[in-house]
C-alpha cells in the first residue's frame, strides 16, 4: 500500500559527518573524493554525485554519531512542523548558515538524525 508522503523533498541534498577531530575523516575523504572545495575549521565540504559530502566537528555535540541525511525542501518551516507532528524531537531549530541557507534538524523516535535543507 502506498501513501503520499506529508512533505514533498527535492532530494537528497547532503550527507554530513559529524565528527569530533576533523583530520582523520578528512583525510579519509580526501583520498576518496580528492581535495575538498571547502576547507574551513567550521566546515569541510566536497560535492559527489550533486550531493555535498561534509564534515561537522560541531555534529558530536548534536548527537551525529555517524552520517545524517539532509533533505532539501521548498518550506522547512512546514516541514519541520510535519515531523514533530510525526513525533520527531527538534534538535536543531531552522538556522542560517549563509548564502540564504537554512537547515534543522530532527531525531527521529528510534533516535537517528534526519535533517532539512531550505533555500
Amino acid at each position: 500500500m502506498s501513501t503520499t508522503p506529508a512533505i514533498t523533498t527535492n532530494g537528497l541534498f547532503s550527507i554530513i559527518y559529524g565528527v569530533s577531530d576533523l583530520e582523520p575523516t578528512k583525510s579519509t575523504l580526501t583520498a576518496l573524493l580528492g581535495e575538498p572545495p571547502h576547507d574551513s575549521a567550521y566546515y569541510v565540504g566536497w560535492q559527489s554525485g550533486g550531493v555535498q559530502i561534509g564534515l561537522d566537528p560541531h555534529g558530536a555535540a548534536k548527537g551525529a554519531s555517524g552520517p545524517v541525511p539532509y533533505w532539501n525542501v521548498d518550506d522547512i518551516d512546514s516541514a519541520l512542523a510535519s515531523l514533530k507532528g510525526a513525533g520527531a524531537t527538534v534538535v536543531q531549530e531552522p538556522t542560517d548558515v549563509g548564502s540564504g541557507m537554512k537547515v534543522a534538524l530532527v531525531r527521529a523516535g528510534e533516535g537517528s538524525l534526519v535533517g532539512l535543507a531550505s533555500a
